[in-house]
């Protein structure tokens, strides 16, 4: 396998006649995945490092999926925020259903869209994505950079793949024997070959004139990137 660039190929889950149930497998599985391998607890540092001391927050999520990422947030922020609300933007309806059938304690709204096109009422304070960011080309994150930057109050926060051969035949092996989906055994190590170095990172933060960010390397292979306003 070549990592030293990003493959182009497309996700399955990127295709537009999906079948709802292995939709809702595939989100199954990727909140597992998230659990265990530590995927939420960077989501939650990510949120902790831009969350203000204040009486209300709203907070966006782009790209959410079967809403698993909020759902984190949600168990512990409630504790610390009095009055908290959430939006999960996603453009394919069967992850929006997936989201909406959590039970949610706060305050939550879905909206089935491109979130470039979507009208927010008023501005969150903080927008981030996980596992989202490495679905597109380089252009087009330069695009959403910007967009999460100038719709943001407080910041956002981005949580995705670091491309390196030990994460690729790890998540290969064990979607290989766990995994009763094909879109995660198919797209899992796609996902990490389409995944980003460190450089790139930083190369796309300053095409889009952004300098004010830290790039973090977390386990298991994952980059957190924070954009404070």
């Amino acid at each position: 396998m070549d990592f030293s660039h990003r493959s182009d190929k497309l996700e399955l889950l990127d295709q537009a006649d999906i079948p709802a149930e292995d939709i809702q497998q595939n989100m199954y599985e990727l909140a597992i995945i998230n659990q265990k391998l530590g995927g939420h607890q960077i989501t939650w540092e990510g949120f902790t490092r831009l969350a203000k001391k204040q009486h209300t927050i709203h907070v966006c999520e782009i790209g959410c999926g079967g809403g698993d990422n909020l759902e984190s947030i949600e168990k512990k922020a409630c504790k610390r925020f009095a009055d908290i609300s959430f939006t999960g933007i996603d453009i394919n309806k069967d992850c929006i259903q997936v989201a909406r059938n959590k039970s949610w304690k706060k305050p939550i709204r879905f909206i089935t869209g491109d979130y470039k096109k979507v009208l927010i009422p008023a501005k969150p304070d903080i927008i981030f994505c996980s596992l989202f960011c490495h679905h597109f080309r380089e252009d087009e994150l330069t695009r959403m950079f910007l967009w999460m930057r100038e719709n943001s109050r407080s910041g956002f926060f981005i949580n995705d793949l670091h491309r390196h051969p030990l994460a690729y035949h790890s998540i290969r092996w064990l979607t290989s024997r766990f995994s009763r989906s094909y879109l995660v055994k198919h797209d899992a190590p796609l996902s990490v070959l389409r995944g980003f170095k460190k450089k790139e990172l930083e190369d796309l933060l300053h095409k889009a004139g952004i300098t004010n960010f830290t790039i973090h390397w977390k386990w298991a292979f994952r980059w957190l990137v924070v954009v404070p306003s």
